[in-house]
């Protein structure tokens, strides 16, 4: 019985040591696909913050031209009004003065017209050099 044990114990051992190794085999596989997947990743990762960084960059640099040529427009546009303001004074200065007209235009006198009456209600207004006379009636006997 000790041979038989012997032949059994061996097989199982033997069975299992080849199992043990397939395991550790397939895990040696798994092991080195992972670590391939990795090392892609990592470059797609590496190559994506160049892309980020690189267009970071480029928008930094976009924004200092704009406030570059803000300030340039703001500059310029001074510059210019004021030479424009400089150029109109110089044409008015130069210019001669415009003489006065000989004859004064004629005015036309408007007629006042008087205000329509609104009624009986008021009495009319007369000139201030007339002055009103009251009649008194006496009764006849």
């Amino acid at each position: 019985m000790k041979s038989a044990t012997k032949k059994l114990t061996t097989e199982i051992a033997e069975t299992l040591s080849g199992k043990i190794a397939a395991v550790s085999a397939g895990s040696k596989k798994i092991k080195k696909s992972i670590e391939k997947a990795a090392a892609k990743l990592a470059k797609k990762v590496a190559k994506f913050e160049k892309e980020t960084e690189k267009k970071k960059a480029k928008d930094a640099k976009n924004a200092e031209k704009k406030l570059k040529s803000k300030d340039k427009d703001k500059k310029g546009s001074k510059k210019e009004k004021a030479a424009k303001v400089a150029a109109l004074v110089a044409a008015a200065s130069s210019k001669a003065a415009v003489a006065a007209p000989a004859k004064p235009a004629p005015v036309k006198a408007t007629p006042v017209k008087p205000a329509a009456s609104r009624g009986t209600s008021r009495p009319a207004a007369k000139p201030a050099g007339v002055t009103e006379q009251t009649v008194v009636e006496t009764p006849a006997q």
